[in-house]
This record gives structure tokens, sequence and C-alpha cells, in this order.
């Protein structure tokens, strides 16, 4: 089991158990905006991705992981995708769930130890996040921990008929 803790959170596989959890993030209407999605999933789907959640990261192109509290509660989930092993680059997603543990120091201890696990055990150069502009929490978030705004995505994200621009941020590993 993949384990990386820190002194708030730890970081671990997604596990069979983990069906109601992600069942519920997954059908949250709030939450699609920042995963794309457009269409609820059927606990058929979801049991079928965690039954394949083991897969290699360099097949899939991506890996999910269940961010818990130290007390084993899960808050959210970190999502590494878009991974380019040959630009050595990946794609960063994080959800902290519900707003009551938002604010503690959570979000910044998952993008340390993912971005430590990522440069040190992925052998991956820069990752990089899309945050809409509007979403200053998670502004604030990527800035405090090193992320670089690198650019502006114009319009980029059609919500309830209006438009956002997206940010982008990187994190550039530069110890080769």
């Amino acid at each position: 089991m993949l384990t990386l803790k820190g002194e708030k959170v730890y970081l671990r596989a997604l596990e069979p158990e983990d069906l109601d959890f992600i069942f519920e993030v997954e059908n949250t209407e709030e939450f699609w905006e920042i995963s794309a999605t457009k269409v609820p999933y059927s606990r058929y789907l979801i049991k079928k991705y965690l039954q394949n959640s083991h897969r290699d990261i360099y097949e899939v192109k991506q890996l999910r992981l269940m961010i818990c509290s130290n007390d084993h509660n899960p808050v959210g989930l970190i999502d590494i995708f878009d991974l380019e092993p040959k630009d050595r680059r990946a794609a960063l997603g994080i959800l902290i769930v519900d707003e009551s543990n938002r604010g503690k120091g959570y979000g910044a201890e998952v993008l340390s130890l993912i971005a430590d696990y990522c440069f040190s055990h992925l052998g991956i150069h820069q990752l990089y996040a899309g945050v809409t502009a509007d979403n200053k929490s998670s502004i604030n978030l990527f800035e405090k921990n090193n992320f670089r705004k690198v650019g502006v995505k114009k319009d980029w994200i059609l919500v309830n008929g209006k438009f956002k621009d997206e940010i982008l941020y990187q994190l550039i590993n530069n110890v080769h």
C-alpha cells in the first residue's frame, strides 16, 4: 500500500471501501466544474474504476490517491493525470471535500507530499494545474506552495452559461 505521510494528513491508494465516498464526490454537481464532469457516474462504473485503480501510472497516465486525516477519515482526493513520461510532466487536481476541512493546512501538506513523490519517485520535472480565476482559495493554495502563474486561458471553461478564465500554474523541479 502506498502511504505518503505528513503531520496532518496521509495519502493512500484507493480501496474498495472508498466506493461510497468517491460516488458522492463524483456525483456532487458543485465539484463538476473543477473535474470537467458533465454527467453523473454510476456505482457500477466507480466500482470498476476502483477495481482497476492498481494499474501502473505509466500505463494509464494517471493516479488518484485518497487524502486522509491522521484520524483515518477521508477528507479528499488528489489526482495526478495527463502524465507525459517523455516530457516528464503531469497535471494535478486536488479536492478537499468538506468545507469544514478547508483552511486547516491539509491542501498545502498534500501539495508538498505529492510534489516530493512525483519529483523523487516518478522522475517528474514539472507539475501543473489549472485553476478558475474566481477560485481564490485554490489560487492562494498553489501560489503559497511555490507554483508559479505562467498564463491565463481566456474564456476557457463554460459554467452555467458564462465563460471563466483558467489560470495555469507550474511547479518545476530544478534539482536534476
